[in-house]
């Protein structure tokens, strides 16, 4: 008991403009940390009369973040040619096609700039158990080509994807994420 006896005299004598300095350090790095990240993309997510299981609003909050981060790291592994900033939201099939993208890019020599003008999404599947959501997304995408700096080609459409995500422990997965369209992305 001495002990905490001592530790809460210790607290209650720090000097108050200590602790308005340490708060305003730990707001200073937030502000960096928050502006030296890339902004993520805008994600709505339409799960409307949804079955057999409806979509609760904290899950689909979630999904949208979870999206967002996903689109924010795979512009940035195109565009930097590294497959190891895919990030931690793609897995299985969608990782593996972009992995295998990326090495096609970096051998022809090329690399892709997304300008993300975002997504909305749709749910038109959620399982009973909530193991697995499928989603439809129509993104808004610029996609740049470049060999080196030069800029090789724009396209400037929209893009329409069929995604399927899965729960982990702290996110959502993005498991498939297929173009609809015949040209593959």
């Amino acid at each position: 008991m001495k002990n905490m006896a001592e530790l809460t005299l210790a607290v209650k004598n720090i000097s108050p403009r200590f602790v308005k300095a340490a708060t305003l350090v730990i707001a200073a790095c937030a502000l960096a940390i928050a502006q030296s990240s890339p902004e993520l993309p805008q994600v709505h997510l339409d799960a409307a009369g949804l079955a057999p299981r409806p979509v609760e609003e904290l899950t689909g909050t979630t999904i949208a973040r979870h999206y967002a981060l996903a689109w924010r790291d795979l512009a940035s592994a195109l565009e930097s040619g590294r497959a190891g900033g895919l990030g931690d939201e793609f897995v299985g099939f969608a990782k593996d096609r972009l992995v295998q993208r990326i090495g096609e890019q970096n051998q022809a020599g090329v690399h892709v700039r997304i300008v993300d003008h975002g997504h909305h999404l749709k749910a038109i599947f959620y399982s009973t158990d909530g193991s697995a959501m499928q989603l439809l997304d129509q993104a808004e995408l610029e996609i740049q080509t470049f060999d080196g700096n030069k800029l090789l080609d724009t396209q400037n459409a929209p893009h329409e994807y069929i995604v399927l995500v899965t729960p982990g422990a702290d996110r959502w997965y993005v498991r498939d994420l297929e173009e609809v369209s015949a040209k593959p992305f």
